[in-house]
Formats: structure tokens, C-alpha cells, sequence
């Protein structure tokens, strides 16, 4: 449940309706790994999440060749949660835990230092001056992501506005616990090792947008 003090940071949460089969998804599979508490995720090595999976391309991708890992994912919209749900079903999927809603709920329940990953993938930029304000990184946000990411754990954050990239960039560095990795400029076009393409990232390309995979590592 979004916090009164905490602005919204997302657009609409749904879009045309579920299919019979999502809706029962939605109803019967997706309580047995929702993430409204803290669960016992001890026996995986590592925890990584991402924040806004949107059509849940790399969501899955990351919980089907990481059976070892836990993966949590957080999205506003039903319809990418339906297809996440609908992974978990087709790839008897175990390891992936899902939140419908705002990610920093489950931020806020996580204990200190409990991610070795955190992955921003092409997030709404809210492109209008007046809307800047409700673009997710942002000063509060990185706090928060640091208490929740281990020492050495990688943020990464990947989109194809440039606006947004500087922004993120500029508040990543102002931060001050964060490392950004590589400083080579030609890396930051290049997409993270083993990236299976989400169909957003296709998206931008076929309007001519450049897309750009920064990577950034929690200081000690």
C-alpha cells in the first residue's frame, strides 16, 4: 500500500482486460509467491529484484538461468504481472517472487544489505518538466537503495532517453554511495551480459532511440 508522504511514481496499473486463463493466474498462482511480507529466502545464495518488469521479458529470463538465485519483482501494472505469473506457470518457475504495487513497499521490508542485485530497466521517464518529480530515481529512492543493497551489489539502471540517463547519472554521483562502473562511454551502449531483449528496449530501437545499460556498484 502506497505510503500518504510518498508521492506516486507511476502512471495507469491497468490496461485491457485479462484473459480467463491470466485471471485465474492471477487468482489461484500468484498468492503462492506474492510478496507482501518478508519471506525466508535463506536458501537461495543471493537475492536480486527488479523494480517495473513491464512485460516481465527479463524477469523471467533472470529466474529461469539463475535457478539458484531468489528474484523478486515489483510492477504496478496487472497486465505485466499476469505475464510474470503466466512464466512462472509455463517454466515451473520457483524462484521467483512477484508485488503487485509499488516497489518501495517491498523495499521497505527487506533488512539491510539483503540484495546483490537491483535492476531499473527502462523506467517511465516521465518526460514533462512539471512530472520530473515522479521519475523513480531520485534522491529518497537511491537512499533506500542503498540500505537494501549489499556492500559491492550492483545497481543498474538502463534507458533510452538520454534526459532521464543524465538524471539518473547526475543523482547516482550526488549520492555519493555509489560507484558507477565502467567509464568507458562506449560500454554504456552495450547490454549487460546474457540480456535476452525485452520488447520495450525493441521498441526504442525501431523509433531510433539509442539505449543505454549503465551499471553501478554499492560502495562499502
Amino acid at each position: 500500500m502506497q505510503q500518504p508522504d510518498r508521492p506516486r511514481l507511476y502512471g495507469r496499473s491497468k490496461g485491457r482486460p485479462l484473459r480467463a486463463h491470466q485471471t485465474a493466474l492471477m487468482e489461484n498462482l500468484y498468492p503462492l509467491f506474492e510478496m507482501t511480507r518478508m519471506r525466508d529466502l535463506s536458501a537461495y545464495s543471493e537475492i536480486w529484484m527488479e523494480i517495473g518488469f513491464g512485460g516481465a521479458d527479463h524477469l523471467v529470463h533472470l529466474a529461469r538461468n539463475n535457478p539458484e538465485i531468489a528474484v523478486i519483482g515489483a510492477e504496478p501494472f496487472l497486465n505485466g504481472v499476469a505475464k510474470a505469473v503466466a512464466g512462472i506457470e509455463q517454466f515451473g518457475l520457483k524462484n521467483l517472487f512477484l508485488h503487485h504495487g509499488d516497489a518501495r513497499d517491498i523495499m521497505d521490508i527487506l533488512p539491510d544489505g539483503a540484495l546483490a542485485r537491483l535492476y531499473i530497466l527502462f523506467p517511465d521517464p516521465w518526460p514533462k518538466t512539471r512530472h520530473n518529480k515522479r521519475r523513480l530515481v531520485n534522491e529518497a529512492f537511491l537512499k533506500d537503495a542503498r540500505r537494501v543493497l549489499k556492500s559491492g551489489g550492483g545497481l543498474y539502471f538502463a534507458s533510452d532517453i538520454i534526459d532521464y540517463v543524465d538524471w539518473a547519472v547526475t543523482r547516482i554521483h550526488h549520492n555519493g554511495e555509489f560507484e558507477f562502473l565502467p567509464q568507458a562511454p562506449g560500454v554504456w551502449r552495450t547490454p549487460y551480459q546474457g540480456w535476452p531483449g525485452t520488447r520495450y528496449e525493441a521498441k526504442a530501437k525501431k523509433a531510433g532511440r539509442p539505449c543505454h545499460y549503465l551499471t553501478f556498484k554499492a560502495a562499502a
